[in-house]
């Protein structure tokens, strides 16, 4: 069967629809819109009601594309850029009169458990053993460690994420060095303290993770956050951006995302996966099963 999942986020909002058959998933429809609710809420704690009709818009137009792909059963979700909002409800009503969905407002650990449900089962080969799965977004952190059969039986959400740290950090065009050792500085106070389980296996999933891949490759190890970061802040990201094929707006944001997975890399003691599938697959697979929480 077809399904869909729009992703109200912090920096982007998304629409993935997928077949999914057998509990294997393969994409048919991918489209993305920087809209940045993340960035009003931390200057203002609401949603001005220019960015509001923005998101319900893209929303609406997310769901006319997913329907024109085929019959689906489409989910909407929000995330951290949501989560936070002292007027989330009336975006919540606004896409519901301009698109005809109802938003679900997910907690962090609902995030957290939709990311591993996503990433485990998009891997190429299921591995054995515990997997630690690193879902770094726009407005929040999630780490998440369980198993393939069981799912996630260890979590923990954290209030930021590459467009919170980019905005504190990452104002200048490419950023300086002094910059980049203050952002590494914050997220590895971010994490400090956090116990995760050990696990055999480390996945990394969201926008910055998956863009990474063209920089990379399909593992982020010590040298690979060196070759990227040098190349992120090699010069301004438009220039940056045309060379890797990437957004120039998603190249302002990645320092950031790169280095929370660099110390969670380091607390997990092991190089990280870059993912093919997260939070949206994740959607995407539930809707396929018929699982409700």
């Amino acid at each position: 069967m077809l399904a869909a999942c729009i992703d109200i986020g912090s920096n982007t909002t998304r629409v993935l629809v997928a077949e999914v058959v057998a509990g294997r998933l393969s994409e048919v429809l991918a489209r993305r819109h920087f809209t940045r609710l993340g960035g009003e809420l931390r200057s203002a704690g609401a949603i001005s009601p220019e960015k509001v009709a923005e998101v319900a818009r893209v929303v609406a137009e997310q769901r006319a594309a997913a329907e024109g792909a085929g019959p689906c059963r489409i989910r909407a979700v929000a995330t951290a850029g949501l989560r936070g909002a002292a007027n989330r409800d009336e975006l919540v009503a606004a896409v519901r009169e301009a698109a005809g969905l109802e938003v679900r407002v997910l907690t962090g650990a609902e995030e957290a458990r939709l990311a591993f449900l996503g990433a485990t089962r998009t891997l190429a080969a299921r591995p054995q053993g515990d997997v630690a799965v690193v879902d770094v977004g726009g407005g929040s952190t999630e780490i998440a460690v369980g198993t393939c059969a069981g799912g996630v039986v260890w979590s923990v959400s954290v209030g930021a994420g590459s467009g919170v740290l980019a905005d504190e950090y990452l104002s200048d065009d490419p950023p300086p060095a002094a910059a980049l050792r203050a952002l590494r500085q914050r997220a590895a106070g971010m994490l400090a303290g956090l116990e995760i389980p050990a696990a055999e296996h480390a996945v990394a999933v969201g926008g910055s993770a998956a863009s990474l891949r063209r920089l990379v490759g399909p593992v982020l190890d010590g040298d690979g956050v060196r070759r990227a970061l040098d190349a992120l802040c090699s010069g301004p990201s438009e220039e940056v951006a045309a060379r890797f094929g990437l957004a120039a707006e998603r190249v302002r944001l990645m320092p950031a995302g790169l280095l929370v997975l660099s110390e969670a890399a380091a607390l997990l003691g092991r190089p990280l996966q870059i993912g093919r599938g997260g939070l949206r697959e994740g959607v995407c697979l539930e809707l396929a099963s018929n699982i409700d929480p």
